[in-house]
């Protein structure tokens, strides 16, 4: 068997439909889609269908869709956005300590400019309470941004319950939904979610290109100036081929995802049932159900230490997985802020497995997995004597 790719969560292979779609707006069709000839127009049209397909995957309409470079360039635009609208004593921001960096870096910088930021707990399942939002709101809480799923432990967030909560105080709800689109149902017509962050390369789709949904009716301050592309918002010349890609991964996932679901399921429950067998030590980070479908998180009980090495041993197997989020690699051998917020000690922070699936992940991989794991234990030291926690 050649190499094996579960690391799913840091950035999946493009589907070749998705580069059948872009190759194109590579070659021929290579208009800017601001130009009035022939051409432009071509590009133009790739751009619309892209905005559309995207907004058919989130439920919402085509007009609600702002083209980004990323979805931390999302997060950032949605974030700055808002406040600037307001005297930094006029706005008060909430979110969860366990956000990715794009947010929690974007308010600390806020706060740096007199904005105050509110960041919100989470329980031992790695889940917000809503009811700890309540307690957080002040009279001048202006956005509320709490991600649809972690990026690290997989664990889905109650973001309707949270976005109504926030919507009956009169502010704003974003939340980073980079890991869960495309994963799962997000529907915009339905959620009272006012702003929404997403990237293409999470659903198979091209790197360089995210989008940030803006509900109809609200406006945000841009963050970048110039032509006036996508409303104002963000100029810069679309990323034609970028979006054309964007789009057919989006509609690859609106149409594939209840069949994904149900298999992504059947796998990760065939990793957690075979790595219980055989790797008694074991113990599940994160709520059991509440979680992305193909998105596991692993301890091993007395080698947390070991995260690294058994990574890297699994790597020759030709395994790869993650021992954390990519987007915070080059601060390896660290503890987890993830899991020091969910009550881990600081050895057990550090010794995260995270094994996240995707659409071409077969069975016969699967259980070169469950085989490989152990036979990795195996060459690390003896645990030492305590008592483990087992995978449920």
């Amino acid at each position: 068997m050649g190499k094996i790719y579960f690391d799913h969560s840091a950035t999946t292979p493009l589907d070749p439909r998705v580069v059948e779609a872009m190759l194109p707006l590579y070659g021929a069709n290579f208009g800017n889609p601001s130009s009035i000839h022939s051409d432009g127009q071509e590009a133009r049209e790739a751009v619309d269908l892209g905005r559309q397909q995207v907004a058919d995957l989130l439920h919402a309409s085509p007009d609600e869709i702002i083209f980004t470079a990323s979805g931390t360039e999302a997060d950032n635009m949605a974030l700055i956005g808002v406040a600037t609208q307001y005297k930094p004593q006029d706005c008060h921001i909430i979110t969860s300590v366990f956000e990715h960096p794009a947010i929690l870096e974007t308010c600390k910088y806020l706060e740096r400019l007199g904005y105050a930021v509110t960041l919100l707990p989470i329980n031992s399942d790695g889940i917000v309470e809503p009811e700890s939002l309540r307690r957080a709101l002040r009279p001048n809480t202006r956005l509320v941004s709490v991600m649809a799923a972690n990026n690290v432990v997989g664990t889905l967030q109650p973001i309707e319950e949270l976005a109504k909560i926030t919507k009956a105080h009169g502010a704003l709800f974003h939340t980073d939904a980079v890991q869960a689109v495309g994963k799962i149902p997000l529907h915009m017509d339905t959620i009272p979610v006012d702003m929404l962050s997403i990237s293409a390369h999470k659903l198979h789709g091209p790197k360089g290109i995210g989008a940030l949904y803006l509900r109809q009716g609200l406006t945000i301050e841009p963050l970048i100036h110039g032509g006036g592309q996508e409303r104002g918002i963000r100029s810069a010349t679309e990323n034609v081929a970028g979006i054309a890609g964007f789009g057919k991964a989006a509609e690859l996932a609106r149409l594939e995802m209840a069949a994904e679901t149900a298999r992504l399921i059947r796998f990760r429950d065939r990793i957690l049932a075979g790595v219980a067998e055989q790797v008694p030590n074991a113990y599940l980070i994160g709520h059991r159900s509440k979680r992305l479908p193909g998105h596991i998180c692993l301890g091993v009980a007395g080698h947390e230490s070991d995260a690294i090495l058994l990574m890297l041993l699994l790597n020759e197997d030709g395994i790869s997985i993650s021992t954390g989020s990519a987007c915070s690699s080059h601060h390896a051998g660290q503890p987890s802020y993830i899991l020091l917020a969910m009550g881990m000690d600081e050895v057990q922070a550090r010794g995260s497995l995270r094994i996240t699936l995707g659409r071409f992940t077969t069975e016969s991989e699967v259980d070169a997995y469950v085989e490989a794991l152990p036979r990795a234990i195996s060459n690390l030291s003896p645990v030492a004597s305590h008592e483990f926690a087992v995978v449920a």
